[in-house]
């Protein structure tokens, strides 16, 4: 079985909420299956295993306690509307519901994300430029 095709399952399991996917070609077969929410997705082939694990997943710190905005959508994270421009919000930063707190760029469309509740940004968990999944936390308000 190609990798390309191996790599496509794994991410179709991260991205959706099976717990196991199993996929037969012949007499190849392949099976992901993930033991928990928050555990990297386990790949066994016939007639070889490989485990897909998350690099440094293990090693990023506890976000802090609060109300998390999320990204709604996969694309990369900005925090200014430019390279150069001030960002949207810093720690400490007094937000309203409807803010714009940071940009999603997704098929090259420029997507303002807004604040879901107000409040005080107490942490910024991703960087400018980085990737972000559906559902994963960007900032923390309380």
């Amino acid at each position: 079985m190609d990798i390309r095709k191996v790599k496509k399952l794994i991410e179709m399991l991260e991205e959706s909420s099976l717990a196991e996917i199993e996929i037969k070609e012949g007499e190849e077969a392949i099976r992901i299956s993930r033991t928990s929410a928050h555990a990297a997705p386990t790949v066994t082939a016939t007639p070889v295993a490989v485990t897909a694990a998350p690099a440094a997943e293990a090693a990023k710190p506890a976000a802090p306690s609060g109300h998390a905005v999320n990204s709604p959508m996969v694309g990369t994270f900005y925090r200014s509307s430019s390279p150069g421009a001030k960002a949207f919000v810093d720690v400490g930063s007094k937000v309203s519901i409807g803010d714009t707190v940071c940009i999603i760029e997704a098929m090259k469309m420029m997507n303002e994300i807004e604040a879901d509740k107000a409040g005080v940004i107490k942490a910024i968990l991703k960087e400018s430029g980085q990737p972000v999944e559906f559902g994963e936390a960007l900032f923390v308000i309380e």
